[in-house]
């Protein structure tokens, strides 16, 4: 389990580097009115197959190390920060960042004009990559506090 913690804890970066690749793509090409290119198609594509790798291996850990098992209890883990946090927070806000990469990855392809697309990008995985900065367990984070790079002992 400690491979599949350290693998989900770098993986990320992944995801934020793509996302953070979508947004610049979704911004320039909406401010200087550029056309829709397979560069933008691909920035989006790997971003959204970042996060469903994540998701994957996130889905694993939360079944595998318990978080799952704590919903039982709800009352006191809702008094627990880290539990609250693990179990409600993180969990429902990254899920929900998930769902609307992939509901903007289709409104980018239904638009019509590449100004729609682009103003789609900028939107929904905009919105989506601020839920996963804010979902981070970032080490700065007091009690939820995870390190940046987790390493294989």
């Amino acid at each position: 389990m400690q491979t599949i913690l350290i693998l989900h804890s770098l993986f990320r970066w992944a995801v934020l580097i793509l996302g953070l690749w979508t947004l610049i793509n979704a911004l320039t090409g909406y401010f200087s009115k550029r056309t829709y290119s397979s560069n933008d198609n691909r920035s989006n594509l790997f971003f959204m197959i970042s996060c469903d790798i994540q998701l994957l291996i996130g889905l694993v850990l939360y079944y595998t190390n318990g978080w799952f098992d704590r919903l039982k209890d709800l009352g006191n883990n809702m008094k627990d920060p880290i539990n609250r946090f693990f179990t409600m927070e993180h969990t429902t806000l990254l899920i929900l960042a998930w769902i609307l990469v992939h509901i903007g990855r289709a409104k980018v392809k239904s638009a019509q004009t590449d100004n729609a697309k682009h103003k789609r990008m900028l939107i929904f995985f905009g919105i989506a990559l601020l839920l996963i900065v804010i979902s981070i367990p970032w080490p700065f984070r007091q009690l939820i506090g995870r390190p940046y790079f987790r390493w294989f002992n």
